[in-house]
């Protein structure tokens, strides 16, 4: 198959599960928030989503380099889709409460780890290094496109007719997922490959003899790789204090915002269009601006948002700070996932890969929790405003050493 219909079946999977992503970003926080306005327990939501990454992460990276990984994409969008359509079945049957939710998000997140892991190593097996940023670019805008701009509204509508309409679309969405993932050409591990255009040697490396072994040296490729450590560190400060306000959002959104629960979907989509263009502009802007300006922009762009949404209750305003955070947002992720692709071996992205969002993602359920519980002992906009001056002083800490010739040469190996 070539190349070119590849990245098209890669782009179809992720951009139908991130649709069903879109969906239950707004569906999930109305039914949980439909249930309770106790903000520990709505942050929970957000907890229980990225318990998994603390739990199966690194594993997940381990099984990307030892598996087909189309066959992963195909059974992690499977087991998403089992996961939601039994939640339908239960919200139909009148078994609707906050436990089934959290089982049907944690089944869900589990099975992420799987598809995004495999997903994030797919781009260098398609496309030689000259195009990556391109390539990542489209599929960044594509998820911002789908994941925050068309699936919440859809959500929200869904949910006004009907919970389990919501959910049983979000099942049938993964399912096609699935379906479009078995288009790829197979994609099994290679001992040496770095690029799609470099020499490659085929057949299975040569491996340590142990799934822990497999893992420990992912995990010590890693952290020897000073530049991606601290990056990754990084990136954790940002989704900290990114979760710690993201899984209270509903609350203020529906409360001193006053926006409305069915529109609840188009306000979390406007920042989509920041994303969007983030995405598109990266591959240009980035080259010119830098890897390190665009990732002192990623800290501080998204605080001055939270510190508006803690402040203030004029929407317009509110809005444009999201709009601004997700562009810088976006184009950082492109830095990143260039920078980690580019400058690792393919035989070890997909243990370095889990390493990496093992940091990342992992400080995900530990911002929800944080969120929930200065909500409860503070009030919600006070929440968004410390937010605000914590990821501030995360950027002074953490961001010194980080270049954008440091990256450049880590690209260059």
């Amino acid at each position: 198959m070539p190349k070119r219909s590849g990245f098209a079946a890669l782009w179809a999977s992720q951009a139908t599960s991130n649709t069903a992503d879109g969906i239950l970003a707004a569906a999930a926080p109305l039914l949980v928030a439909s249930l309770t306005r106790d903000p520990v327990i709505v942050a929970g939501m957000t907890v229980v989503q990225f318990l998994p990454w603390l739990v199966f992460t690194l594993p997940a990276g381990a099984l990307t380099d030892r598996m087909d990984r189309r066959t992963l994409l195909v059974a992690g969008n499977l087991l998403r889709a089992l996961g939601f359509a039994l939640l339908a079945t239960s919200v139909a049957v009148g078994w609707q409460n906050v436990w089934l939710l959290y089982a049907a998000v944690f089944v869900a997140g589990t099975a992420e780890t799987i598809v995004d892991n495999a997903a994030l190593t797919v781009p260098p097996r398609l496309v030689p290094r000259a195009q990556l940023e391109r390539a990542n670019g489209r599929l960044f805008a594509t998820q911002s496109v789908v994941n925050t701009f068309v699936g919440p509204p859809i959500g929200s509508m869904l949910m006004a007719v009907a919970a389990t309409l919501a959910f049983f679309t979000s099942a049938g969405l993964f399912a096609v997922a699935a379906a479009a993932a078995l288009l790829l050409p197979q994609l099994r591990p290679a001992a040496h490959r770095t690029h799609a255009t470099d020499a490659e040697t085929d057949g299975p490396p040569p491996r340590p003899s142990s799934m822990a072994a497999d893992i420990a040296a992912g995990w010590g490729h890693f952290w020897r790789h000073r530049l991606l450590r601290r990056v990754a560190l990084i990136s954790a400060s940002f989704n900290f204090f990114g979760t710690a306000t993201g899984a209270i959002l509903v609350l203020l959104a529906t409360g001193p915002l006053g926006v409305p629960e069915a529109w609840y979907g188009l306000f979390i989509a406007v920042p989509a269009a920041g994303a969007i263009l983030g995405s598109l502009v990266a591959e240009r802007v980035i080259p010119r601006v830098g890897g390190g300006p665009v990732m002192w922009a990623a800290a501080l762009v998204p605080a001055a948002s939270f510190a508006v949404l803690g402040l203030s209750a004029n929407l317009v305003l509110v809005l444009v700070g999201m709009f601004l955070a997700a562009v810088a947002t976006a184009c950082n992720q492109i830095v990143v996932s260039t920078l980690r692709q580019a400058a690792v071996p393919d035989a070890l992205l997909g243990r370095v890969t889990a390493a990496y969002r093992l940091i990342v993602l992992g400080a995900v359920p530990f911002g929800g929790l944080a969120g929930g519980l200065l909500a409860s002992a503070f009030g919600l906009q006070p929440t968004f405003v410390i937010a605000a001056v914590g990821l501030a002083l995360a950027a002074v800490l953490l961001m010194p050493g980080v270049t954008s010739e440091a990256l450049r040469r880590a690209e260059l190996g």
